[in-house]
């Protein structure tokens, strides 16, 4: 990854905005520090984002949308995934 100075500079933000933002995807398992070497994604992040993702929505996003579609007497026939 590039480093705090090149990524602070490169989106014009503040190196302690990036500091903590590599921080937290460290916390959360998604990249590494490598002592003299700098930070990595570990191997399979993108996997582990789209889990965690998936069970943000479930327990957070789901049973409001679902509750929503009650509300408006929508079943899953009335839905078509397809369309955009």
């Amino acid at each position: 990854m590039p480093s705090v100075r090149a990524l602070a500079s490169q989106y014009l933000i503040n190196p302690l905005t990036v500091t903590r933002a590599l921080q937290a995807l460290s916390d959360h398992g998604l990249i590494e520090s490598r002592r003299g070497l700098g930070m990595f994604v570990m191997a399979g992040a993108r996997q582990r984002l789209l889990q965690q993702e998936r069970e943000r929505f479930l327990r957070r996003d789901w049973p409001v949308l679902r509750a929503r579609l009650k509300r408006l007497g929508l079943t899953a026939k009335d839905l078509n995934w397809e369309s955009t």
